[in-house]
């Protein structure tokens, strides 16, 4: 087993404000994660920590989007940290923020080679920016790190794309709109909604992803987790709530599968927001439930 280092940023430059003048609470979430035990579980080697540039609810007139300059001089420093643990062979267990964490993490897969990314979220974000209201890349992250939007976020560093559009797995999407969810359906990515995960089955559908990294001789993949995949009833404290999700026992079973394979290259969680959770009841319960799993299969 690879030494685990737990990778805090603690980002939320990729959503919207909530309300005018209040900025996201998933900022707070890496610390609310130690406060309810994560860290102390995961007993890592170390813990790492970057901190985000300031937060503006301002588009940038060329992109459209949210902070675009801020997400890229983070994301740049976000691959440059992940390029060393990586390259030291531990186990990036990264704790975000929003879902633009990705793009530092694509940044430094691109650089190791050529990786795979199951993305297990409630949306698929996967989509351009003109279907945004918000212009947050939280929306886009999927999009964005296959290559899809504007280039001052696809190409950074000359990279683009960070991960290959047919090398991501997008699991667990609930919002059911044609117009949401034909920008996947006409991409090269494969596209599981829960209703479909439901009907293949938990084991058919990652036993299908790892039979894919092997045979494609991928050198590893990334998982990302939104905890907005979960059941609405468990996890209630996202930013875009949504009738039905995963229960924990299918949760489980699908981060259970992933976990224990040794193509698996490192994480992220994002989106929980401390503010939605005054007594930290879900919190714990999301702490207790992927801890136990990971440490299992790891």
């Amino acid at each position: 087993m690879k030494k685990v280092v737990i990778v805090e940023f603690p980002s939320n430059l990729g959503l919207k404000e909530p309300q005018p003048g209040k900025e996201p609470g998933v900022k707070h979430l890496p610390d609310w994660l130690s406060q309810h035990n994560l860290h102390i579980a995961i007993n890592p080697v170390t813990v790492l920590r970057l901190e985000p540039p300031k937060y503006s609810s301002l588009k940038d007139h060329e992109t459209g989007i949210l902070n675009s300059n801020s997400l890229i001089d983070y994301a740049i420093k976000q691959a440059k940290l992940i390029d060393q643990i990586v390259a030291q062979d531990q186990f990036p267990f990264v704790l975000g923020g929003d879902c633009s964490i990705l793009l530092g993490a694509a940044i430094a897969l691109k650089q190791n080679g050529n990786y795979g990314l199951f993305y297990l979220d409630g949306h698929t974000d996967f989509m351009d920016v003109s279907l945004s209201e918000s212009g947050g890349v939280g929306g886009m992250a999927a999009s964005i790190v296959t290559g899809n939007g504007h280039e001052k976020l696809t190409n950074i560093l000359d990279l683009a794309p960070y991960i290959k559009e047919e090398n991501l797995w997008c699991v667990g999407n609930r919002e059911y709109d044609d117009e949401y969810e034909n920008e996947i359906r006409k991409s090269a990515a494969t596209y599981i909604s829960l209703d479909t995960l439901r009907k293949r089955g938990i084991k058919e559908c990652t036993e299908s992803f790892l039979s894919e990294v092997k045979k494609k001789n991928l050198d590893g993949f990334w998982l990302h987790i939104d905890v907005d995949v979960l059941n609405d009833s468990i996890m209630p404290c996202v930013d875009s709530r949504t009738p039905d999700g995963l229960t924990y026992d299918e949760f489980n079973e699908l981060t259970f599968n992933l976990f224990k394979s040794d193509k698996l290259t490192g994480l992220e969680i994002t989106i929980l927001d401390p503010h939605l959770d005054q007594t930290g009841q879900y919190t714990s319960a999301f702490v207790a439930n992927l801890t136990t799993v990971f440490n299992k299969a790891k």
